[in-house]
């Protein structure tokens, strides 16, 4: 069994070992929520890591379901402030550190965004398709919109307000994020256009291929995507000047991923479009600057 000190290097090492297009824990961040934005990442990290084990069967598929149950258990315990054996992972040895130290504080960190990605993670498992726009959303106010709730509960008391807009950016980025990879899902037998959008379109989702009616939809949901990073914007100037620059850095990503797609003709079957270095120094100066 890890010590402390040991799971919370294990968290830092493998939060600044992965790279999206940014990293979640930008040197923007002021020095008291550093270690605990590594803790996030590595439970999100693993998370998702554990939903990904499979080879597309039903067998490993249900081995996958079985892997976040057991995940599912050390969260509750980990919030029951359970002590730790030798087989509690890293992660939740950090986590639960982490809930102490905060309810120290008398302030507790919420279980429920925690537990809402896990059954995102589920859903991966039993479902590669969606019928509807809404259905989609759904998804997202699983698999994303948990992340930015916990980020604005490491920093402050978030309000209603603050939480819809968080919403907002996140499910903005999932949806760039899936119109960025819409080639790459399609190699491992999963759409998330929803097929009501499809069918507007007049598009066959079982044969997807580029066409003036494929790029006019993708422009659609770009625009989309836009109107939702936009909506969330307020967050940026709501919160405490240490947050501001990293939830920009975020809003002004997802922008430039929508921008990508456009810059390609949104022609995203034969080109997966992705920000450049030059890119992601120019947000990066930009947001330094604000």
């Amino acid at each position: 069994m890890m010590t402390e000190a040991e799971a919370f290097a294990y968290c830092k090492q493998l939060a600044k070992s992965h790279y999206e297009n940014f990293h979640v824990a930008s040197f923007f961040l002021p020095k008291s929520l550093r270690l605990p934005f590594y803790i996030i990442y590595a439970y999100c990290r693993c998370s998702d890591d554990l939903a990904d084990e499979h080879d597309g069967s039903p067998e490993s598929r249900q081995a996958a379901l079985q892997n976040l149950d057991d995940w599912q258990q050390q969260l509750d315990q980990c919030f029951d402030l359970t002590e730790p054996n030798d087989r509690t992972h890293p992660v939740f040895i950090a986590l639960r550190s982490l809930i102490q130290q905060y309810a120290q504080r008398q302030y507790t960190l919420p279980k429920e965004p925690f537990t809402d990605l896990l059954i995102a993670f589920r859903q991966d498992q039993t479902q590669q398709y969606y019928a509807t726009f809404d259905d989609l959303l759904h998804y997202c106010r699983y698999s994303a919109n948990p992340v930015g709730r916990i980020v604005l509960h490491l920093a402050c008391k978030p309000t209603s307000e603050q939480l819809a807009w968080s919403d907002s950016i996140c499910t903005g980025l999932q949806l760039a994020n899936f119109w960025q990879d819409i080639s790459r899902d399609k190699s491992l037998g999963r759409c998330y256009i929803p097929q009501d959008v499809a069918r507007k379109f007049g598009i066959d989702l079982t044969d997807l291929h580029d066409s003036p009616e494929f790029r006019r939809m993708i422009q659609e949901l770009v625009t989309d995507g836009r109107n939702r990073f936009h909506t969330g914007k307020p967050l940026i100037k709501s919160v405490s000047r240490e947050l501001r620059r990293d939830i920009s850095l975020i809003l002004r990503g997802g922008l430039a991923i929508l921008d990508t797609i456009e810059q390609i003709q949104f022609n995203v079957l034969e080109k997966r479009p992705a920000l450049s270095r030059w890119t992601k120094l120019r947000l990066l100066m930009e947001t330094a600057w604000m």
